[in-house]
């Protein structure tokens, strides 16, 4: 690929940044002259803004007081995934062009991807994909990846990078199970997910990144970059979206009902497992291991992610968990745990009738549930 341009922008807001994004498609919609070049953007937010994904639920996904006590803008991207904070500690990409006819979509979004994991490698980060949408490190969520193609033509590809993260205001921001039901909540959001900083053990902010993801995008797409900004078309077309994306209408708009959610207690030699699930028909939408030990080894998360919209089928349950976790964990091994995912999977079918869902939950966290027992939670416990 050759003649790309490239944005760099900052504080974008949550309604004005999406819309941008949108914008960048129109140059490459089949009735166009076919003279727009590839467009990738490296942008930050203004801390902090709550953006959820395409097809989810705002009032599942969002603690809309905490965010306006908070002064939290939020907005809803035309990607999917889950819900995400945003702001100069998070680096955000945006990769605009004509969607190749010869290539599935799956096929593009992973060589956007490579542009990442080459920007991590040079700063010293072996990142690998974790799960469709996901890049972890270490086994530790790092970036989230999104796609979007219109019916013109165009394609949209996404990703945000943790630079750092306040995981004190995602907790209070985003509507996250585990961080607001155990004494051990943030901690087990810290297991799941890491940032640029962490792991470089020194302070870096999203625009620290930016050298970094360019050169990475240079040696996965190969492109001649040139530094450019939005033409005057692009910015007249962002300002009418931006009104779309700020309206009620598109913020409240849901892509399916919300998930149905069990919940089911492991009792082990080491400690009090909870484990939560949510389904959707008869997959597995989110699963989230708690417990009151201190510690939850990395094949725990490794596991939830694998075990993610996959079949609600205890056999297969079973053998992801021998296959991911160690042969005595928590002093029980993989079956008995296998066994609370499926009860509380199938707790879950059996109250959910036809069962439509909501869809991806957090993008740091799986879905989230009540902390109480009610008609959208019940809890079952296994030996």
């Amino acid at each position: 690929m050759s003649g790309w341009r490239l944005l760099q922008d900052d504080g974008a807001g949550a309604a004005d940044g999406p819309a941008l994004d949108e914008a960048l498609l129109h140059g490459f919609h089949r009735e166009g002259d076919g003279t727009s070049q590839p467009v990738v953007r490296l942008y930050t937010y203004r801390s902090h803004c709550a953006l959820i994904g395409r097809h989810q639920s705002l009032a599942a996904e969002v603690d809309t007081d905490a965010c306006d006590e908070l002064g939290i803008d939020v907005g809803r991207r035309l990607t999917g995934g889950g819900a995400i904070i945003m702001g100069s500690d998070q680096l955000g990409i945006a990769v605009a062009m004509r969607a190749p006819v010869q290539r599935s979509p799956r096929d593009v979004l992973r060589q956007c991807a490579e542009g990442v994991i080459a920007a991590l490698e040079r700063l010293g980060l072996e990142a690998r994909f974790r799960g469709k949408n996901d890049l972890e490190v270490g086994g530790r969520k790092i970036a989230g990846l999104g796609l979007h193609l219109d019916q013109h033509g165009g394609l949209l590809f996404h990703a945000s990078v943790l630079a750092d993260l306040d995981v004190e205001v995602l907790v209070r921001a985003l509507r996250i199970p585990g961080a607001k039901l155990s004494a051990h909540g943030i901690g087990r959001v810290q297991d799941r997910v890491t940032t640029v900083s962490r792991e470089l053990r020194t302070s870096m902010t999203g625009p620290d990144l930016r050298p970094f993801l360019l050169a990475g995008f240079v040696q996965a797409l190969g492109p001649d970059v040139q530094d450019g900004e939005p033409t005057v078309r692009e910015r007249v077309v962002a300002a009418d979206l931006t009104e779309r994306y700020a309206s009620p209408d598109w913020l409240d708009q849901r892509g399916g009902r919300d998930a149905v959610h069990s919940s089911a207690l492991v009792r082990t030699p080491e400690g009090l497992l909870r484990i939560y699930v949510g389904v959707q028909g008869s997959a597995l939408s989110s699963v989230m291991v708690t417990g009151d030990m201190s510690f939850l080894p990395d094949s725990v998360n490794r596991a939830e992610a694998l075990l993610r919209w996959r079949p609600a089928e205890p056999d297969l349950i079973a053998d992801t968990l021998r296959e991911v976790l160690e042969p005595e964990v928590f002093g029980v091994g993989p079956d008995p745990i296998a066994a609370g995912v499926w009860a509380a999977a199938r707790e879950a079918m059996e109250r959910s009738g036809s069962l439509p869902v909501r869809l991806s939950g957090s993008c740091y966290f799986p879905d989230p549930i009540t902390s109480q027992p009610s008609p959208d939670l019940a809890a079952t416990e296994t030996a």
